[in-house]
């Protein structure tokens, strides 16, 4: 004899308010999937340098499946950005001028440049959490930038430690982060002096220092050429995703792009642009030839 699979009855609603939370599936609230901008927080808020690099690595690695709650309006936390104890950190340096023929020296440059890698870590994480109600690929673009940074910085730290230092061996300036606080309200105004000043100004500054530590020729100089080919090659990059989201912004609101930018500069205190700049390097960011004209002008 087949004996048949009994039929199974759905319970009503008094069977299921009469079982115990525990054994009623309908009452167990289930764990938020895991969201972009909430992960970006918390990496930024990660003080120690390992973790933040894995978890900068980690949002990119998976921000084609992650949630993004493009319309929430996220509160900032205290202790902005998570910091290591070390360096020490100051508004305006005021160290011994080393020579970079030194060992020592050099050590410091690179640690200057390392330097700015965090930083650049810490602004992509901050761009992708603070702004709420841009479109999903704003997201994901500045979480590749949080990832491309982290391995920058990697990089750097390594050739450092190879020398005989580490991050935190030396002061440090706060200047990048302090344009993050000016513009933390509007992510036009963040689009316009980070990516398309400050990390625009880095592709300004490479090819020099390069040309310095090829001048150096030692070998810890030569490695240093050789990591800052790869971190021109991406910053390219990044002030070209700066570029893009400035101008959509612009076109959202009716603005001019060249105008606006000359009155957010003013009204934030941008640095001053210093020469000579490497207009092709700005060129393939995505700067226009009226802009370039006009920042050739005034360097």
């Amino acid at each position: 004899m087949i004996v048949g699979t009994p039929r199974l009855r759905c319970p009503d609603r008094a069977d299921r308010d009469s079982q115990p939370i525990a054994d009623n599936p309908s009452m167990i609230s289930m764990p938020s999937p895991p969201e972009m901008r909430r992960l970006a927080l918390q990496a930024l808020m990660t003080p120690d340098l390992e973790q933040k690099v894995l978890f900068a690595q980690s949002l990119h690695a998976q921000a084609a499946t992650l949630l993004i709650a493009t319309e929430d309006s996220l509160q900032a936390p205290e202790g902005l950005p998570g910091c290591p104890v070390r360096p020490e950190l100051c508004t305006f340096l005021d160290s011994p001028r080393r020579s970079p023929f030194t060992l020592e020296g050099l050590a410091a440059l690179l640690h200057a440049v390392t330097h700015i890698e965090f930083n650049a870590i810490n602004l992509a994480l901050d761009a992708v959490w603070r702004f709420s109600g841009m479109p999903p690929a704003y997201y994901r673009d500045w979480a590749r930038v949080a990832a491309e940074e982290a391995q920058h910085f990697s990089l750097l730290r390594a050739q450092l430690q190879a020398m005989g230092w580490d991050y935190g061996d030396f002061a440090a300036h706060t200047g990048l982060w302090d344009m993050v606080c000016k513009t933390e309200s509007d992510v036009l105004a963040r689009m316009a002096l980070v990516p398309r000043t400050l990390e625009a100004r880095g592709l300004d500054a490479t090819p020099p220092m390069q040309a310095k530590l090829r001048k150096i020729g030692s070998p810890d100089a030569l490695r240093a050429v050789d990591i800052l080919d790869i971190i021109l090659k991406d910053e390219i990059g990044h002030v070209a995703i700066g570029n893009y989201w400035y101008r959509h912004l612009c076109e959202a609101r009716g603005l001019e792009p060249v105008a606006t930018y000359a009155r957010l500069a003013k009204e934030h205190g941008a640095p001053r642009l210093r020469g000579p700049l490497n207009l092709q390097a700005r060129a393939d960011a995505g700067f226009t030839h009226a802009e370039l004209t006009l920042l050739a002008s005034t360097a």
